[in-house]
């Protein structure tokens, strides 16, 4: 394959396991085929999309149709295949987080490409990252993932966009370590839910009484 076409099947790929992860979620909440394509659309396709308008240019999700394709393919394959789920929360997860680690390297790379100096290419890439799924849950009316206080979400994001900027700041990202990278933030994305892990929380009384404390009248 050649090198210029891996940054796009990388991106195709992020696109549809969000789109599964959305699919699932309006599986889950009983939506229909239409709802299923849209909530999936919207995972799959709104991080980017974010970023693209924060960057100032048309946003890859409308100018190239290749990119519809993956949530059509993913909306398709919830609906023959969802029966043979056993765990729906459990895979939802697992989709979510290959979508995450996907994200955050192709939207850091996108960023840099375009011109955003290493920091913002990071947040650009953490926002690619976090964006579909915060869209999905807010659209599904469900409490986002980003706010879990037992979840550290976009940590694993962070971290890993933060990563690639730095490999493409010294020269040294090519498609392999930008690979090992999405590896990585997979795997710690997979390890904070199956651990439980947290950041502190906003406040150090929260943090020391285990709960939040409500702001004063």
């Amino acid at each position: 394959m050649e090198h210029d076409a891996w940054p796009l099947v990388l991106d195709l790929a992020g696109v549809f396991f969000f789109a599964v992860s959305g699919s699932l979620m309006a599986a889950q909440k009983n939506f229909d085929i239409v709802g299923s394509l849209f909530l999936g659309s919207l995972t799959g396709l709104g991080g980017g999309v974010i970023r693209d308008l924060v960057l100032g240019r048309f946003p890859n999700a409308f100018a190239e149709p290749v990119y519809l394709a993956p949530p059509v393919a993913a909306a398709v394959v919830v609906f023959f295949l969802l029966p043979a789920v056993v765990k729906l929360r459990r895979t939802l997860l697992l989709f979510d987080a290959a979508g995450l680690a996907l994200f955050c390297t192709t939207g850091t790379i996108t960023a840099l490409t375009l011109g955003a100096n290493p920091i913002s290419g990071a947040l650009l890439g953490t926002t690619t990252a976090i964006g579909g799924g915060l869209l999905r849950d807010t659209v599904a009316n469900v409490r986002p993932q980003l706010f879990d206080r037992h979840d550290i979400y976009a940590v694993p994001a962070l971290l890993g966009a933060g990563l690639v900027a730095f490999l493409w700041q010294v020269g040294a990202y090519t498609p392999a370590s930008g690979g090992a990278v999405a590896v990585v933030v997979f795997a710690l994305r997979v390890l904070s839910l199956r651990f439980r892990w947290r950041v502190p929380f906003a406040a150090v009384v929260a943090h020391r009484e285990g709960r939040a404390t409500p702001p004063a009248d």
